[in-house]
């Protein structure tokens, strides 16, 4: 079992499941909604429980994404994509969790949409989109 929560607490979650692909993704999006880039893991919708889901605001980014932060302290937690039945899996950030996750980023995406201030200089995958 995984749990994490926002900055304040007011929005939680619990993981019973796996913690699947982990990226870092440094598309333009994703570094305006975090102020650096998205550290994340994909975890199956259905181990995912999330409480005080009243605190929790949705924004539509784009036609097939929407994304969950607290609408109380604004911390960046959840990465949705709507298509359902492609997508069985919903992205929860990585520095959300407040329990140790026992995992490691597996690959960068999006690098071509990088910010020119920091290098990426770990070695793993790197993919353009």
């Amino acid at each position: 079992m995984y749990k994490g929560s926002c900055l304040c607490g007011a929005a939680k979650f619990e993981v019973s499941g796996a913690l699947e692909t982990t990226d870092a993704c440094h598309c333009n999006q994703c570094r305006k909604w975090t102020g650096h880039f998205l550290a994340s893991a994909e975890v199956s919708r259905d181990s995912l429980s999330i409480y005080g889901s009243e605190n929790l605001s949705w924004h539509h980014s784009s036609e097939k994404v929407r994304r969950g932060f607290c609408s109380k302290c604004g911390s960046s937690l959840f990465f949705d994509p709507l298509d359902t039945d492609k997508h069985h899996w919903i992205g929860i950030s990585l520095g959300a969790f407040d329990t140790p996750t026992g995992t490691n980023l597996g690959q960068h995406i999006f690098v071509a949409e990088k910010g020119d201030y920091y290098e990426i200089t770990d070695g793993l995958p790197q993919n353009d989109h």
